[in-house]
């Protein structure tokens, strides 16, 4: 069970990551929105057995990366359950639509932005409790930590008001690039914990 519900995980994160690509290409908000509901699911679940299984001398460091996937999850979840429920059933205002409107740049963008912030220091800090006992777990404890990088601009860009004039729509083709390039970094990373959840123990 240890390992068959992280190995779940990894294969969520997976598909939702593809998807999310794939529906960033041709183009359906709302296909996007949700696959991205549900990625943090199964980011905690792979998170957890990476965590469950990290050393003593390790605990810290996996500790630090549980918290911070429970609050990406939280953010997340909250950026694009408001998407899929409030944004896409009811009518909002011009005040509201620029607040909660993801595809507007506004506040709820940039909760997205922390919440993916907080993502990445979830991995790095998992990925410094990971012990890589084969290269797979090597591939897997690098991307992980490299994947931290992704924090500074996650947090610090929106603090420039960067985003404030770009075009609606995931912040124009630059923006749509960007994410595209981030599943093609993340998916790796999901198949990699797919892999590794399948060997036995070691």
């Amino acid at each position: 069970m240890n390992r068959t519900i992280p190995r779940i995980g990894a294969a969520i994160v997976t598909v939702t990551c593809f998807l999310f690509a794939l529906f960033l290409v041709i183009y359906i908000p709302y296909c996007q929105y949700f696959v991205c509901f549900i990625l943090p699911i199964g980011f905690i679940m792979t998170m957890a057995g990476l965590h469950h299984e990290c050393e003593n001398n390790r605990k810290v460091a996996a500790d630090i990366g549980m918290v911070f996937s429970g609050i990406y999850c939280i953010f997340v979840m909250i950026v694009y359950f408001t998407q899929i429920t409030t944004v896409a059933n009811e009518p909002l205002n011009e005040q509201a639509a620029a607040l909660i409107n993801f595809g507007r740049n506004g506040l709820i963008f940039n909760f997205d932005l922390l919440g993916y912030g907080m993502m990445a220091l979830s991995t790095f800090f998992t990925g410094l409790s990971f012990k890589a006992k084969n290269r797979t777990d090597k591939w897997l404890k690098a991307l992980l930590i490299i994947h931290g990088a992704f924090f500074p601009g996650c947090v610090f860009m929106p603090m420039t008001g960067m985003f404030i004039n770009m075009p609606e729509g995931n912040s124009g083709n630059g923006g749509t690039i960007a994410l595209i390039l981030w599943c093609v970094y993340f998916i790796p990373v999901g198949v990699l914990s797919f892999i590794h959840f399948g060997k036995e123990k070691h």
